[in-house]
């Protein structure tokens, strides 16, 4: 999520179940009732079956949290103000986590709202978003030294970014998988407070159709490293791998500057990288 004066310009229609489904097979290449899920990914590598919810709760006002919470795979829904599954800038998040509180076991269903805030570091074990509304997680620590951590779970289906990077340090994503969504992780391009920002993605299982996996503001200091990178259903190699932007403090939409390795910033090699 980021502030009005924040703003992304957005060109992408909300994904339907449907739209995803079938440009979801459509990648794969695949006609006629079989579909793969990602269940079948399991043996590729971090990816496992999508949990069952042990049960439903509505959300109607922020959750705080500070300490563990365990949700024990119950399925937070948003309601009331909570309400919204749409890229409406703005919106409260289901969980908002203090400086060093654990998030586990954890299923966010529709609506989802602003997904989960992170004000410090933080981690967020086996947390699944079945249908992603504005962001999935958001990251806005202010000091160098935070640490976000994303182990485990996935998300399906957003319009535009999962992990959301405004605030600075961090963020490492690992054994997470992700379908149908713009981008993985995306350092804020036009924050009105920019910082450098860490981001380290391993052990991930990536499922087309995406826009790319990373996005980092090079002229900030950014780096990403990405190790053992799995990504399906794109035969063609259309999905981005990193992209190198040049981001402002203004407002104004990132200039992109070039995409893949450069051994500075984007800190990976072909071999991290698998089409399955």
């Amino acid at each position: 999520m980021t502030a009005p004066a924040e703003q992304h310009v957005r060109h992408r229609r909300r994904v339907t179940k449907r739209r995803a489904m079938i440009a979801g097979t459509a990648a794969l290449g695949i006609t006629g009732a079989a579909i793969v899920t990602t269940t079948m990914l399991s043996s590729a590598g971090a990816a496992s079956a999508w949990p069952t919810p042990a049960g439903n709760k509505s959300v109607s006002s922020t959750i705080k949290v500070s300490g563990t919470y365990d949700g024990k795979l119950t399925k937070f829904s948003g309601s009331g103000d909570l309400g919204g599954g749409d890229q409406e800038e703005g919106q409260d998040p289901i969980f908002q986590l203090a400086d060093g509180a654990v998030l586990k076991n954890v299923i966010i269903g529709t609506p989802a709202a602003d997904g989960v805030h992170c004000t410090g570091s933080c981690t967020l074990q086996n947390v699944w978003w079945l249908d992603v509304g504005e962001d999935a997680a958001s990251f806005k620590g202010k000091s160098s030294s935070a640490v976000y951590s994303v182990t485990g779970g996935g998300a399906r289906n957003a319009d535009d970014k999962v992990l959301q990077f405004n605030g600075a340090g961090k963020l490492v994503v690992s054994k997470f998988q992700v379908e149908n969504a713009g981008k993985l992780v995306r350092s804020c391009g036009n924050c009105s407070t920019q910082y450098k920002r860490t981001i380290s993605i391993d052990d991930v299982d990536v499922t087309a159709p995406m826009n790319s996996i990373v996005g980092i503001n090079t002229n900030y200091g950014d780096t990403a490293t990405l190790r053992k990178v799995r990504i399906h259903g794109d035969s063609k190699k259309k999905i981005k791998t990193c992209v190198r932007f040049q981001g402002n403090n203004t407002g104004k939409e990132p200039k992109e500057l070039g995409t893949g390795p450069d051994g500075t910033s984007c800190k990976f090699s072909a071999s991290d990288i698998t089409y399955q």
